[in-house]
């Protein structure tokens, strides 16, 4: 009984997240081509440090192991024509950490910008000595503006 309910919450969290990313790159893919966009979330992913597959998406610099929902990560950029500014420049591996909690390092909040604007990415930088909230670090974009 217990297996079946966890297989029926997976199903079901697989859905959300399917009906989830389905609604986000609609509202994404309906911005004029005319506005900038600068998406900036938590997506609780992991994009790694390759890029083999997402050479324009994603910039060669990235942290860690991709998995399955990095994976989504990474085509719902690539699908709307985003790179993951994150991924741009290189760091050392503690000013690519956005998540610590003890052991565990990561990197799960990114910011993408439309391929275009790329140009006018000037750095993407994680403040360690600052949490937004509890274990998560300050991610910031400087950005050359017209």
């Amino acid at each position: 009984m217990f297996s079946r309910y966890m297989l029926l919450t997976q199903g079901n969290l697989i859905r959300k997240k399917k009906t989830f990313w389905n609604d986000v790159f609609h509202l994404v893919s309906c911005i004029p081509q005319n506005e900038m966009v600068v998406f900036v979330t938590d997506m609780n992913g992991h994009i790694g440090s390759s890029n083999v597959g997402y050479d324009e998406t994603h910039g060669g610099f990235g942290y860690g192991s991709r998995n399955a929902d990095g994976s989504r990560i990474l085509e719902f950029a690539d699908g709307l024509n985003l790179v993951i500014c994150n991924t741009l420049f290189t760091k050392q591996e503690a000013k690519l950490e956005t998540y610590v909690a003890g052991p565990v390092k990561s990197t799960i909040e990114y910011i993408m910008v439309r391929q275009e604007d790329k140009a006018n990415v000037r750095n993407v930088k994680v403040i360690s000595r600052e949490e937004c909230v509890p274990k998560q670090k300050l991610l910031v974009m400087d950005k050359k503006l017209a």
